[in-house]
């Protein structure tokens, strides 16, 4: 039998004491920023980073899979957790990030200096949250009345939690409900999409498996933490989010069973990706888990669960970029970078793809 773990777990890696952000900046003008999906989703482009660079689409992404392989994905569902209220008459907007042990809601809130412990807020038609505590940085802990009927109240009145760089003067639209939001989602609880997957669409799914992969699900629920750059100089002294998730006994068993079987694992995303690492032993064995994990990879890591990763193109001076450089090589995915910047491809939630070879060594 293979034990469940629960809890929280994060990297153990050791940061490298003189490893400093700065590394991993550089510079992306903003003409590259994507804010509109690619229609249909599977024709945005999709860099292939290995010994070389290679520009493909994504509909090119079964012709990079062989027979055994598996594709992990995440199946969290993006909720529409940004809200609009008032407390006392003045407005309120709070953007729900991580649900706590108990029911309540961790929350961006603005402008936050106007609320304090015990403050109710209302939404409409007699849905409200209060103000159980204040934090830094604008963040407030919410809870809510009637949380067993909150998310059907977060689908009548929240709206989707775009991140910052996709701007939108009056917030989400109606179209960005269906696009910010994968083909295979099914677990409500994410404030933000699992952006390679938004790449995926039926036909790709099943040209797939036609060519000999296999689908395996997992989730983890995406926080708002993921957009955050890192402010501090030192990348040891940054402080990783942590997101819940889980990886059943179903999931973990098809993963260990391919690895057996010399499959490859091909991560859809950095999200399953971060989770798999988690649970991984230290030979790469997959175990059920279920918990928290605040895991930070970067150049140095060894990886022990994900042989290929397919993942969109991310943020200067992020915990994602710097996931990646760990994955196929800092010098290669600044390469790479700057090609996708050069050749006009498109960055972040909905933009472009890549699909990463890991680096030897890595």
């Amino acid at each position: 039998m293979i034990a469940h773990e629960t809890g929280q777990r994060g990297s153990t890696a050791t940061i490298p004491a003189d490893l400093l952000a700065d590394e991993f900046d550089f510079d992306l003008p903003p003409e590259c920023i994507a804010t509109e999906p690619a229609r249909p989703r599977d024709s945005a482009r999709l860099l292939e980073v290995g010994e070389g660079l290679t520009d493909r689409i994504v509909e090119d992404l079964p012709g990079l899979l062989a027979p055994g392989d598996v594709l992990v994905i995440n199946d969290t569902r993006v909720i529409p957790a940004r809200l609009r209220g008032t407390r006392r008459g003045a407005k309120i907007e709070v953007t729900l990030h991580k649900r706590e042990l108990g029911g309540s809601w961790r929350a961006f809130a603005r402008p936050a200096r106007k609320l304090a412990s015990g403050d109710v807020i209302d939404f409409a038609d007699g849905f409200s949250a209060r103000v159980d505590t204040k934090g830094d940085a604008g963040e407030v802990t919410l809870s809510f009345p009637d949380d067993g009927n909150l998310f059907a109240a977060l689908e009548r009145y929240g709206e989707m939690p775009l991140p910052p760089y996709i701007a939108r003067a009056d917030g989400a639209t109606s179209a960005d409900t269906q696009d910010y939001q994968t083909v295979y989602a099914a677990r409500q609880g994410a404030v933000a999409a699992p952006t390679a997957g938004l790449h995926f669409t039926e036909r790709l799914m099943q040209a797939a498996r036609r060519a000999g992969a296999e689908f395996v699900t997992v989730t983890l629920h995406v926080g708002a933490g993921t957009f955050l750059p890192v402010k501090v100089d030192r990348i040891a002294d940054h402080r990783m989010h942590s997101e819940w998730g889980q990886i059943d006994a179903t999931a973990a068993n098809a993963i260990n069973a391919a690895r057996s079987a010399a499959g490859r694992i091909v991560s859809v995303g950095t999200t399953p990706l971060r989770l798999l690492e988690t649970a991984a032993t230290g030979d790469g064995e997959i175990r059920p888990f279920e918990g928290d994990t605040d895991i930070f990879i970067t150049p140095g890591y060894r990886f022990r669960a994900v042989d290929r990763l397919m993942t969109n193109f991310h943020l200067p001076r992020s915990t994602l970029f710097m996931l990646v450089a760990a994955f196929a090589g800092r010098d290669r995915m600044q390469a790479a970078y700057a090609h996708a910047i050069r050749s006009g491809y498109r960055f972040y939630s909905y933009g472009d793809s890549s699909f990463l070879h890991r680096a030897d060594g890595a």
